[in-house]
């Protein structure tokens, strides 16, 4: 058998690296040829996979922290001792405050679904699917910070320079069309997340991996993807036939200067996928079509919900044309009135507010997937990038907390109906299970067909990976 280094020279030498080969009869549309000759490359270099359940991700990001203890963390002693001193027995770090009081949730919690999981009311559409949701309860952060946190669910790393989760799934999996980009973001249409664009970078990976960011509800939601009217009206057949034989030329010139440099590849295969996205990127955004019962179930008829609603909505047309990888993003920047979970002041307010806008369409996603038979194979992730006190802030807000809030997981051979981990009776420490976003990660990889330690890119003399050198497949939620 080849030495490691070979191998990886072997496989890099095929296509983008250790996933576009293993991976070449999912990723690509291919014939039996085609795949024939890729199995019997991965027979031949003894490359193991698991088996893949699933083949797109959508990455629903709740920006600012949402309360576990408020959505999908029952804690009945929040309520028993609301008011009293908040005294677990130990130190409490907090990220802005003293501990104040116990505070109970301002929702009640109910038992939902035949597996009688109790779930907020603050959240009653996503209560109803719950038989097919695994929740994990035990999630821990190495950071209280925004930025930091952000990153580490992202990213895997709570340090800039690292490419995102989607990135990954790119460079691993690599096309299910050629007409839409591998990976497409949908910000929050109040602005982009703390990190901004880092959160979908691909770093040190081949630069066309990056995240494609559209705005659904924009004049222009793709930028510059057509040129402006007044350079349109000027165009020929002939003059754009030698700009685009003198772009040949000093593109090839530059290429040749610059061996090893992906920017201007990553640059060109852009303006090929733009050119295929100006006949397809209408298509996808354009809603008309759409049934008025679909536009209903996404919520398109409420302000409150509309624009959350729009995002999911054109994230299930992107995953059934071929997009393998969504994030899509509650939550903006810090600004006030708050644009995102972030409840230091007001909890009962704000995230009333932030529910409101999400619970019904990420509901409908669901929905939607599993009505047109695409949940089975696409993995949809509710994360945060970590949780919030179970004491008060202030009289009405909560503080951040890293040590033990949730993430939830859907479809793509996940065992719904599921709970993993469990936190302390305040739901403040994880104690059952603790669990990290590379352990998830690792999780969805596995459920992708990928082994999460053989997905690496060798960086500045590093073998990197998305989970670093960390991460374990929680079995327990894999049908």
């Amino acid at each position: 058998m080849d030495s490691p280094q070979s191998r990886r020279d072997f496989l890099a030498a095929l296509g983008n690296g250790f996933g576009s080969l293993a991976l070449a009869g999912l990723s690509m549309p291919t014939s039996r040829a085609g795949r024939d000759e890729a199995d019997k490359l991965i027979q031949e270099q003894n490359v193991r996979l698991p088996r893949a359940r699933a083949k797109r991700v959508v990455q629903l990001f709740m920006s600012g922290a949402a309360s576990s203890v408020d959505t999908f963390d029952w804690k009945p002693q929040l309520v028993a001792r609301d008011g009293q001193k908040f005294d677990p027995g130990g130190k409490v770090e907090l990220f802005q405050s003293d501990p104040g009081a116990v505070m109970a949730s301002p929702w009640k919690f109910r038992p939902r679904g035949q597996c009688g999981k109790h779930v907020s009311d603050l959240v009653p559409c996503l209560a109803e699917h719950v038989d097919k949701i695994a929740f994990v309860h035990s999630m821990v952060a190495k950071s209280n910070v925004h930025g930091p946190a952000t990153f580490q669910q992202a990213t895997g790393f709570v340090r800039p320079g690292f490419p995102s989760m989607g990135a990954w799934v790119s460079y691993g999996l690599g096309r299910l069309t050629d007409e839409l980009p591998v990976f497409v973001v949908l910000p929050d249409a109040r602005g982009f997340a703390p990190n901004g664009p880092a959160n979908w970078g691909a770093a040190f990976l081949p630069a066309a991996h990056q995240g494609t960011v559209i705005r659904p509800a924009a004049a222009s939601p793709i930028h510059d993807l057509f040129p402006p009217k007044e350079a349109a009206a000027l165009a020929t057949p002939a003059n754009e036939r030698d700009t685009l034989a003198l772009l040949d030329r000093l593109n090839r010139e530059h290429a040749a200067a610059r061996p090893g440099d992906s920017r201007l590849e990553a640059r060109i295969a852009s303006y090929e996928l733009a050119a295929k996205l100006q006949l397809s990127a209408p298509q996808v955004l354009e809603l008309a079509g759409e049934s008025a019962a679909t536009r209903a179930l996404y919520g398109l008829d409420d302000p409150r919900t509309a624009d959350f609603g729009r995002n999911c909505l054109v994230a299930r047309r992107l995953l059934e044309r071929g997009t393998r990888f969504i994030q899509l993003w509650s939550g903006a920047d810090n600004g006030f009135p708050r644009r995102n979970w972030d409840s230091h002041e007001e909890l009962a307010k704000d995230h009333a507010d932030m529910a409101a806008s999400m619970d019904r369409p990420a509901a409908a996603l669901l929905t939607d997937l599993e009505q047109r038979g695409l949940l089975a194979d696409t993995i949809v992730m509710w994360v945060t990038e970590f949780g919030r006190m179970p004491c008060s802030q202030g009289a009405k807000g909560r503080d951040h907390n890293p040590f033990g809030f949730t993430v939830w997981l859907a479809g793509g051979g996940i065992k719904g109906g599921t709970s993993y981990g469990a936190t302390d009776e305040w739901g403040w420490h994880a104690v059952e299970k603790p669990t990290s976003n590379y352990d998830v990660h690792a999780t969805v990889l596995h459920l992708l067909g990928i082994d999460h330690t053989q997905l690496t890119f060798r960086s500045d003399g590093i073998d990197r990976r998305l989970t670093d050198v960390h991460g374990e497949v929680l079995h327990d939620l894999v049908t």
